[in-house]
C-alpha cells in the first residue's frame, strides 16, 4: 500500500486461496477469537441470573471457532478491498526466484507466471516448527496452525513449550475445563519478562489448576489410540487425550529458491535484514515473520510501510519507535509490557524506582470483577523519565498504549509527572496509572 500509493506498480505473490496469511487464518486472529469465544462462555456461566435459571453453557473447540470462521470472512474482504481499489492483482501460487529481479509463480491450476521487479519483499511468515521424529499426521499430535481444527473432544492435554503460544493455549484450554499439563524447557515462564510480572501468571495458572513443569525435555513423543505420551529425559511420561507441540517457528523461506540470488536463511528459516529491511541483496526486502524477532503482526506493518519508504527513496520516521513495540500476551489474564524490566535496570546500574496499582484497588476493574492484575511503573529516580511499563491483568494488551505514548515523547515530557497531574476518567482502568505513579511517586521522600 505504501508503494502503490506513492505511484509505484505492485504486485503480489500468495500461496494461499485467500489472502490475509497466519495471522488472519491460523495464528493470532482465529485464535483471538476462539479466547473471547470461550470468555464469553465463561461469563454466561458466572452470571447468576442464567445459574438460577438453570442455564449451563458446555462448548468445546469445534462450536467455539465458528465465531472465528466469521470474523476472517470479514478480514479476508476488508484486505482484498483494499487490494481492489488500489488495482493490486493478486497472483495465487507458489513463487520462486528465477533471478533476482524475477519471480516465476506457479499456480494451482498448473499455469507459470513470470513476473518482474525492481524491488522484491518477502513477507512469506513462519509456520509452527516440527521436529523430525514427531508424527504430526497423528490424530492426536497437533501444534498452533492445526489445533484449532480439532473435531473431536478432549479432556486432558499436554502442551510442550512454554513461550507465548503455549502459556496462552494453557490457559485458554483451562477455561474450557480441559486439564493441562504445560512443559517448560526452561527454568521460569517467558523469562524475558519482568520476574515479578511473571510470577503473578505462574501463581494464576497454577491457582487455576495448569500443573508446570519445568526444566523438562523431551525423549519421544508416542502417539495412541486413545490418546499420546509424551516421553521425558527425566523419566517422565505424561499420557493425556492430546499433545500441542508449541517449540518455536521456522520461517517460510525453504521453497523460495534463495540460493539463485544468493541468499541464506538461518537454521529456522529466518532471514537477516539491516535497518532497512534490506537483504544481502540491497534491492531484495525482507519483513514479518520471516526476519524472527519479534515476530509479531503489530511490527510487521510497520516494517512492511518502513520497506516500502525505503524503495520510495525516502525516510517516513518510525525506526525510533520500533524500539517501544509492547509485548502483547493473550493469556487470562493477559499481560503487557513495554521498555525495560527490574532486572535490566539493575545489571545497568540505571537508579530507578517502582509504581504500583493493584487491580483489586482501581474502582472499575472491582466493578468489572476483575480483581486480577498490576500495574508497574519504573522510572528514574533523579529524572523521572519512565524506563518501563509492565502490565499484568484484563485489558493490559490496551491500557500499556497509554503508557507507550508517554515513553515515545522527549525529554522533559517523558515524565512520570504526566501521570501524576492528568485527570483520568474515573472509572476507568487507565486510572491506575495515576495510582502506580503516585505510589512510586512517594517512594522518594
Amino acid at each position: 500500500m505504501q508503494a502503490v500509493k506513492n505511484g509505484l506498480s505492485v504486485a503480489v505473490v500468495e500461496r494461499d486461496p485467500w489472502i490475509g496469511g497466519s495471522c488472519t487464518h491460523r495464528g493470532t486472529i482465529p485464535s483471538k477469537a476462539l479466547r473471547y469465544a470461550i470468555f464469553q462462555m465463561m461469563e454466561a456461566n458466572n452470571n447468576p441470573l442464567f445459574r438460577e435459571a438453570g442455564i449451563t453453557l458446555d462448548f468445546m473447540i469445534p462450536e467455539l471457532r465458528q465465531r472465528a470462521k466469521a470474523i476472517i470472512e470479514q478480514q479476508v474482504k476488508m484486505r482484498q478491498t483494499f487490494y481492489d481499489r488500489n488495482e493490486i492483482p493478486v497472483f495465487h501460487g507458489t513463487g520462486k526466484f528465477i533471478d533476482s529481479h524475477t519471480l516465476e509463480v506457479a499456480e494451482a491450476a498448473g499455469s507459470r507466471t513470470i513476473l518482474q521487479g525492481k524491488s522484491i519483499v518477502i513477507s512469506t511468515g513462519a509456520r509452527p516448527y516440527r521436529p523430525e521424529g514427531v508424527d504430526f499426521n497423528h490424530p492426536r499430535i497437533f501444534d498452533s496452525d492445526t489445533l484449532l481444527n480439532v473435531d473431536f473432544r478432549f479432556h486432558t492435554i499436554t502442551i510442550y513449550g512454554a513461550g507465548v503460544i503455549g502459556c496462552e493455549y494453557a490457559a485458554m484450554l483451562r477455561n474450557l475445563e480441559i486439564k493441562v499439563n504445560l512443559v517448560n524447557q526452561r527454568d521460569r515462564l517467558l523469562d524475558y519478562l519482568d520476574e515479578e510480572i511473571v510470577d503473578a501468571l505462574s501463581y494464576h495458572l497454577r491457582d487455576r489448576g495448569i500443573l508446570i513443569r519445568h526444566r523438562e525435555n523431551y525423549q519421544k513423543v508416542e502417539g495412541c489410540d486413545d490418546g499420546v505420551i509424551l516421553h521425558l529425559e527425566s523419566g517422565k511420561q505424561l499420557k493425556t487425550d492430546a499433545l500441542l507441540w508449541a517449540v518455536g517457528r521456522t520461517g517460510n523461506t525453504d521453497t523460495l529458491n534463495l540460493e539463485e540470488v544468493g541468499i541464506q536463511p538461518d537454521s529456522r528459516g529466518n532471514l537477516a535484514v539491516n535497518e532497512h529491511y534490506q537483504t544481502v541483496v540491497p534491492h531484495i526486502y525482507a519483513v514479518g515473520d520471516v526476519i524472527g524477532f519479534p515476530a509479531l503482526a503489530s511490527a510487521a506493518y510497520t516494517q512492511g510501510r518502513l520497506a516500502g519508504s525505503h524503495i520510495l527513496g525516502r525516510d517516513d520516521g518510525g525506526k525510533s519507535l520500533l524500539n517501544l513495540i509492547p509485548t502483547g500476551i493473550y493469556t487470562s489474564p493477559e499481560i503487557s509490557s513495554i521498555g525495560k524490566t527490574e532486572r535490566e535496570l539493575t545489571e545497568s546500574k540505571v537508579p530507578y524506582e517502582v509504581g504500583h496499582a493493584h487491580f483489586k484497588s482501581i474502582t472499575r476493574a472491582q466493578i468489572m470483577g476483575r480483581h486480577v492484575g498490576i500495574l508497574k511503573i519504573l522510572f528514574h529516580r533523579e529524572t523521572l523519565e519512565i524506563l518501563g511499563i509492565h502490565c499484568f491483568g484484563a485489558n493490559a494488551s490496551e491500557i500499556i498504549h497509554i503508557g507507550q505514548a508517554v515513553m515515545a515523547q522527549p525529554s522533559p515530557h517523558n515524565s512520570l509527572m504526566y501521570f501524576i497531574n492528568t485527570t483520568f476518567n474515573y472509572p476507568t482502568m487507565a486510572e491506575a496509572y495515576r495510582v502506580a505513579a503516585l505510589n512510586g511517586y512517594n517512594r522518594l521522600f
